[in-house]
């Protein structure tokens, strides 16, 4: 576990920390076998971000929310794998629409290769997740398909923008729906595949989904905030792309959470002068809006931790809540 969060192993339970690390390393060798393909082509580049590594932290869902029934049962590995490669379909294919160079720090599939072959191995990838679905039934069918189309939907939504909506109000919907969705669906089937009842189930995903979205948050601050790209980014990427993340939206959105001279670098759009870039980073790590962006993942976080108080008592309930203190404590 300590290789997917850093930090987090230092919280939990050992006997619980000791089961989540080796399902981890299960998880590894699995998702190798399943990009495994005949052509040599597909073989690689299918391989490619799954040998980049990742915090896993949809496997990692699985595992935890697991704990809270019979964690051996093997279709709680099939799961944690068809919702880790689900999520790597979405890499490549957001890298395709990005046209980025780089993922986890290493070159691109579009970039080493083509924009197509990126966009036929994220397809590839969807279609073992789908197989791997299939093979544990109807209900996981129905989850993954559901799930996906929300992941689009939140896609669509994020490229064509709020349309004249309130634009907080839609980028927190278009977390929900991107990151979210898998993180929840990821803690229903833990629930599931270990056998405890509906209500835990539906417990679980009320619990994934806040963690989820307070667990992006959290990456888009510490872009901003960390110094040592704790993100597994260079700090202040996101503003030099233009991406508009909550801390900027604050900003915009109200006058008194950020200075004028904020304000106007920020309304530029990308920040591709580095003198530029330096300024609003540093102004943004100072302003009110950062504290109002801490403020809301600290909410998430809460709900996410008064749902797995509603859960039985014991180790596992106690993973699940350290790892709301976790996620908000990360950003300060």
């Amino acid at each position: 576990m300590a290789a997917s969060i850093p930090g987090l192993s230092d919280l939990v339970d050992p006997d619980v920390r000791d089961r989540v690390a080796a399902f981890l390393t299960g998880v590894e060798t699995e998702l190798l076998v399943a990009v495994t393909s005949p052509d040599p082509l597909i073989d690689e580049a299918a391989a490619h971000l799954v040998r980049a590594g990742g915090k896993r932290f949809r496997p990692l869902t699985v595992s935890l929310c697991a704990q809270l029934g019979d964690p051996s049962r093997p279709e709680l590995l099939t799961a944690a794998v068809l919702m880790e490669l689900t999520h790597l379909a979405t890499l490549y294919h957001d890298d395709v629409m990005d046209e980025a160079p780089l993922r986890r720090g290493a070159a691109s599939a579009n970039s080493r290769w083509s924009n197509r072959i990126a966009v036929y191995v994220g397809d590839f990838l969807l279609a073992r997740a789908a197989e791997l679905a299939a093979s544990l039934g109807e209900e996981a069918v129905r989850l993954q398909a559901s799930t996906l189309a929300q992941l689009v939907r939140g896609q669509l939504a994020e490229t064509v923008g709020p349309r004249g909506g309130d634009p907080i109000r839609h980028h927190l919907q278009v977390v929900e729906d991107k990151t979210a969705s898998l993180i929840a669906t990821s803690a229903r089937f833990g629930g599931l595949f270990s056998g405890l009842p509906g209500h835990h189930v539906r417990t679980l995903a009320e619990y994934g989904t806040a963690i989820g979205i307070a667990f992006q948050l959290s990456d888009d601050l510490l872009d901003i905030a960390s110094e040592t790209a704790q993100s597994g980014k260079t700090p202040g990427t996101d503003l030099r792309e233009g991406v508009p993340t909550l801390p900027v939206l604050y900003v915009l959105s109200d006058p008194s959470t950020g200075g004028p001279r904020l304000r106007e670098l920020l309304s530029k759009g990308p920040l591709t002068d580095d003198g530029e870039h330096a300024e609003a980073l540093g102004l943004l790590r100072e302003s009110a809006a950062l504290k109002q962006a801490r403020e809301t993942v600290h909410g998430y976080a809460e709900a996410a931790r008064r749902s797995a108080g509603t859960l039985p008592a014991g180790p596992a309930r106690r993973a699940l809540e350290q790892l709301c203190e976790y996620i908000a404590d990360r950003t300060g």
